[in-house]
């Protein structure tokens, strides 16, 4: 059995390939907006260092947001892990928007605005669909998982799921 954390490590995880395919594919194929790691780049200082904010995009989405759901998914509104997922991604993204974003040109950095804005409306939207996206993942995968343990569970002898 593992713990929520735990389960939250691996669907952030999970969730942070599938939209890491998706900024690849926006690189290659757009760019549409600019990319996430891109910008987290640019946060962080290092705009011409895109393997920063590939690390940061990892360490963000798998040892942050994934255990972060894991410990909130059980108090989230809606019904299916789905939604929760949706509802805690577009609210990371709403917090960091509102937060982090506005503060890297107060700090000195290349200012990015809030919400990301002075990369351009076409990057807001795809801030917004790859975070729905990745909740939707994280959601999925981490309800997956918790059924799985109740169906563990549920077994005679087994320890009680979590």
């Amino acid at each position: 059995m593992m713990s929520r954390v735990q389960k939250g490590l691996v669907a952030g995880f999970a969730a942070t390939i599938v939209v890491s395919v998706l900024e690849i594919a926006n690189l290659m194929l757009g760019p549409w907006a600019a990319s996430f790691p891109r910008l987290l780049s640019v946060m962080l200082q290092m705009p011409d260092t895109m393997a920063v904010g590939w690390v940061a995009h990892f360490l963000v989405g798998t040892f942050v947001l994934g255990p972060a759901f894991g410990v909130l998914c059980p108090r989230l509104p809606t019904d299916t892990p789905e939604s929760k997922g949706i509802v805690f991604a577009i609210g990371a993204f709403i917090l960091m928007g509102l937060t982090v974003a506005p503060a890297v040109g107060a700090l000195g950095g290349r200012p990015v605005g809030m919400f990301f804005m002075q990369a351009g409306f076409g990057t807001f939207a795809w801030m917004i669909a790859t975070h729905a996206i990745y909740g939707i993942v994280l959601g999925n995968v981490y309800g997956r998982m918790v059924q799985r343990d109740k169906r563990v569970g549920a077994m005679p002898g087994a320890a009680p799921a979590h």
